[in-house]
């Protein structure tokens, strides 16, 4: 009877000795991660201003990725932005409507559009910092928690979306 519970004990032992050892090995917590999502190519991005004050803006952009496995786009921040969401554009009952997007995936090779009419982002309580003319930063966060962030320029309500 004393055999089991000894074994039982040294695997449980051993078990914590491992993780133990793996956690030497591990990157130190202050180690820089690499910035962006390799393979991931963001072109064309803006964001737009709304034609009423206190409307949400849009962000619109090309994403491209040409990574070596599949991922999905799930989250996009707007810096500047109280809170945002991906939004996609559908015909229901005959008419168009927005609601919000499942996540986008990305296969290797994919080229996805978030232009007026389709795929955007919803820019909510936009701060009156952002001004036409300047410029705010995209977060896009991947499932995993991958991060890629990029820069867009800011147009006013009238501009060519």
């Amino acid at each position: 009877m004393k055999a089991p519970i000894y074994i039982g004990v040294l695997m449980i032992a051993t078990a914590f000795g491992l993780g133990a050892c793996s956690q030497e090995t591990a990157e130190p917590a202050d180690a820089e991660a690499p910035a962006g999502i390799a393979g991931l190519e963001i072109a064309n991005g803006r964001l737009v201003l709304p034609p009423v004050k206190g409307n949400p803006a849009a962000v619109y952009f090309d994403v491209t990725y040409t990574g070596d496995r599949n991922l999905a786009i799930r989250r996009a921040d707007v810096a500047g932005a109280g809170s945002s969401e991906m939004h996609d554009t559908v015909e229901m009952d005959g008419k168009m409507t927005m609601q919000p997007s499942l996540p986008v995936v990305l296969n290797t090779g994919d080229t996805v559009e978030f232009a007026p009419g389709g795929k955007h982002v919803m820019a909510m309580d936009v701060s009156e910092d952002l001004i036409a003319g300047g410029t705010t930063e995209v977060t896009l966060t991947v499932a995993g928690g991958d991060k890629h962030s990029f820069d867009v320029p800011i147009k006013a309500a009238g501009e060519e979306r």
